[in-house]
């Protein structure tokens, strides 16, 4: 019940078929979205809606027949017992348990007794919290991390037991002599529950509305080959009969495959919200990950990458020769992602569509800390251990007591530290809370609770209670919708540069080896260009002299851990200091862009295509089997690699070198149908930037207007490259970075909403009442402005920050 006065009872539930499982799933549900009142819970109107296909026991102590007999209302023990026997007929237990906790040996007689009196079946069950006796201790100091206490602390919830652990057989058995039955039954529970469930089948929604007499693929078809003359019809590809037909070829190569694999309706349902994307001015991104590859996905304007151009393989993102459900990640303007997913639920129903949970887990310096509190350990001791570990993702305490020998000297030496990281790697790993995944959002043929459990997220959109990689195990379709904030610095830039210039630089018209750009990365000034800001990238931009876009590309694939170690050799090879080598002449029309270094995973791919003769299916194939560097993995494939070579006509010798370089460059490959879309980001940046600095610097400002930090970054560079940024004023400045057309460059204006303590309702008071006449004064400002928002705090703040200075007098 919703009213706090009800208690709330522990009820067990179990799943004896798919029936069952749904109606379990359904109930978690309501639980969580239409019973939350402090703790999910359901009334009995819902658990006898949903009564079938399910078992049902009396619980522990928490439950409501033992309850009543506890507190002395046998009848309402009584009443309570033959409404769920009502509910659930033969399939309700009575539930006997014996951890030695003195509230059940008084309970148990009279649960026996009153299973005899109604005809109850009895059960004999042990609350299972941990698999052996001996981690009562790890779930003391978990509930004690959960609670926030220490183990000494007097007062705080304790389990006044130390047998929640899983009995065996003869234990149970030991137990409860007096009730055989008891132990009967529940090996004819255990038969009763048959559940298989199904992996590996998508439940892909359908899209609609279809246009009459055309399923999805026909329907796809029709809106790809209208986008292919869209796409190339003013571009040179079409004047060229040869290249016009690769083109036709590739289109319908690819979706023969899509149809063939059954994924129509999946790139109707993306094409259709990125098509209401563009109808309502929201910006997406250029592509991301390997969908740049698809033709489709670009006839379709999904991505804005042509592949052709950029030489990119479908069968990166999609390969025939197994069926993989495709991976589209879109990136939004990251200001109105949210206007995206409530198209989506409006479109297929809030019942269809969800976010998706992830689990937070405890990683291992947390674990040693939390555990250090808990135990009450000197804090000095537990933050040298703590310390200790390395701070890299992943890293297990297992992992730094085998590469930090200073851990592990601590270890040996000290029984305290000793003890604290033994129960430290007992606690690490455990997920310590549920949060939504940041851009995860899974759509649903029926309604999700058929295969998802649901809770309340925030705002308005569900959350499914299981993660990402269980939901795809069980089919259903995730998509990301990611918020790229570098979207909206674009969109805004475009905006002031329309506004003070009067037209727009439309980048499919501007050549992509734009000299002024390329001057502008070559000196490292790449301050707000995507991707391109760190320290280190600046040094290989001024090393490099990028010339064009195949070196965007290079730099965004190169400049991670591991292949950073070969980006002097491709330096040397551009510049001509070196000469390149190929591992053998043929791969050079491959490897030339990237002067004989394997950069991208699709050069993997052309390669065994090229000399082994492989599908680029199987070339994908080999390609993931190679990353994963399984000794018996690489022997058998390097097999299949050097026959295929060997029927092409080439030498063993070769393809041993050959399948050689290929391994060692497997782990460092790049998609680069990633890179390119990336790319295309980083170019457009600084492209504006070089082109337009005072509105890029202004949109730049503007997105970072929350951190301080980074505003006087950035002020600092503006001034740096001779552009002005004046100080707020009251009369002139709006609310966000404005750039003001002026002598030289221009110069930028403050926003209101950047001086610290002035908020935005204060800055939408100033601009309302500006409006009417300008400020003449400070006394005038006070007198007209609602001084309950423009509170003395704000005035001060404004003063400091220069916004009166202009005024007269």
């Amino acid at each position: 019940g919703s009213r706090k006065d009800q208690p709330i009872y522990h009820l067990i539930l179990l799943a004896k078929n798919e029936t069952g499982y749904r109606n379990l799933m359904r109930l978690v549900t309501i639980g969580h979205l239409e019973g939350q009142h402090y703790k999910p819970r359901i009334d009995m109107e819902s658990l006898a809606a949903h009564a079938e296909g399910v078992i049902c026991l009396s619980a522990c102590l928490g439950g409501e027949v033992p309850q009543h007999l506890l507190h002395g209302r046998e009848e309402e023990a009584r009443k309570a017992a033959l409404r769920y026997k009502e509910i659930f007929g033969g399939d309700f237990y009575l539930e006997l348990q014996d951890h030695g906790m003195p509230e059940q040996k008084r309970v148990n007689p009279q649960l026996i007794a009153l299973a005899a009196e109604c005809g109850i079946p009895l059960v004999a069950t042990n609350d299972v919290h941990y698999l052996a006796k001996e981690d009562a201790e790890v779930q003391d100091v978990l509930i004690c991390i959960g609670t926030g206490k220490t183990v000494d602390d007097e007062e705080r919830l304790k389990i006044g037991t130390d047998q929640l652990f899983l009995k065996s057989g003869e234990q149970m058995a030991a137990l409860f002599p007096h009730v055989p039955e008891a132990i009967a039954n529940t090996l004819i529970i255990a038969e009763k529950c048959n559940l298989e469930l199904t992996f590996g089948e998508h439940i892909l929604p359908a899209y609609s509305p279809l246009p009459e007499g055309m399923d999805a693929a026909a329907y796809l078809r029709e809106l790809c080959w209208s986008g292919l003359e869209a796409r190339y019809a003013d571009t040179p590809r079409w004047s060229s009969p040869e290249e016009k037909d690769a083109a036709g070829k590739r289109l319908a190569y690819e979706l023969g495959v899509i149809e063939s694999m059954g994924f129509s309706d999946y790139f109707l349902i993306v094409w259709d919200f990125i098509a209401f994307c563009h109808r309502q001015g929201i910006v997406t991104g250029p592509g991301r990950g390997s969908s740049a590859g698809s033709l489709t996905a670009y006839c379709l304007k999904i991505t804005d990458v042509d592949p052709l151009k950029y030489n990119l393989l479908f069968e990166r993102f999609l390969n025939p020769e197994r069926i993989t459900m495709p991976d589209i990640d879109i990136d939004f303007s990251d200001e109105r992602r949210d206007e995206v997913i409530a198209y989506v639920v409006d479109k297929y129903g809030k019942q269809h569509v969800a976010q998706i949970i992830t689990f937070g887990t405890m990683a291992a310096r947390a674990a040693v800390r939390d555990v250090g509190r808990v135990l009450n350990l000197p804090y000095n001791e537990v933050d040298k251990a703590a310390k200790l570990i390395p701070g890299q993702l992943g890293i297990s305490i297992t992992r730094a007591l085998e590469g930090t020998p200073e851990l592990k000297a601590l270890y040996d030496g000290n029984p305290k530290i000793k003890g604290l990281l033994d129960m430290a790697m007992k606690v690490e790993g455990m997920p310590r809370h549920a949060s939504t995944h940041a851009a995860g959002v899974v759509i649903s043929k029926g309604p999700l609770t058929d295969a998802v459990p649901l809770q309340a997220g925030n705002e308005s959109t569900a959350l499914t209670q299981y993660s990402m990689e269980h939901l795809e195990s069980i089919g259903l379709l995730k998509m990301d919708f990611l918020g790229l904030r570098t979207l909206s610095i674009i969109e805004r830039s475009m905006n002031w540069i329309t506004e003070m210039t009067g037209s727009t630089p439309d980048f499919r018209m501007i050549p992509d080896d734009d000299p002024l750009t390329y001057e502008m990365l070559g000196a490292g000034e790449t301050t707000g260009v995507f991707q391109m800001e760190s320290a280190g990238i600046r040094r290989v931009l001024k090393d490099m002299k990028p010339s064009g876009f195949e070196d965007i590309i290079s730099v965004v694939a190169l400049y991670r851990p591991g292949p950073m170690e070969f980006i002097p050799k491709y330096i040397a090879g551009k510049h001509g200091q070196i000469e390149v080598e190929y591992p053998h002449a043929d791969l050079k029309q491959i490897l030339d862009d990237t002067y004989g270094i394997i950069v991208y995973q699709e050069q993997i791919m052309q390669i065994a295509s090229l000399m082994a003769g492989f599908s680029l299916g199987e070339a994908d194939l080999l390609r993931r089997a190679v990353s994963k560097k399984k000794r018996e993995t690489l022997d058998k494939e390097r097999g299949h690699f050097v026959q295929g070579s060997l029927q092409q006509g080439y030498t063993e010798t070769d393809a041993n070198a050959v399948y050689d370089m290929i391994v060692r460059f497997a782990n460092y490959g790049f998609p680069r149908a990633h890179a390119a879309a990336y790319g295309v980001l980083a170019f457009q940046t600084a492209y504006l930037k070089a082109h337009y600095p005072v509105q890029f610097m202004a949109a730049m400002l503007t997105a970072v207007m929350g951190t301080h930090r980074k505003v006087a970054e950035y002020v600092l560079e503006c001034r740096r490259s001779g552009i002005g940024v004046l100080p707020p004023d009251v009369n002139e400045s709006g609310v966000l970075f404005t750039p003001v057309p002026g002598e030289g460059m221009g110069a930028i204006r403050f926003g209101l909403a950047a001086v610290k303590n002035v908020g935005t309702l204060a800055v939408e008071n100033i601009i309302e009442v500006r409006k009417e006449r300008p400020f003449d004064s400070l006394l005038d400002f006070c007198r007209r402005v609602d001084l309950r928002i423009c509170n003395k705090r704000v005035v001060e703040s404004l003063l400091q920050a220069g916004a009166f200075d202009q005024l007269p007098g």
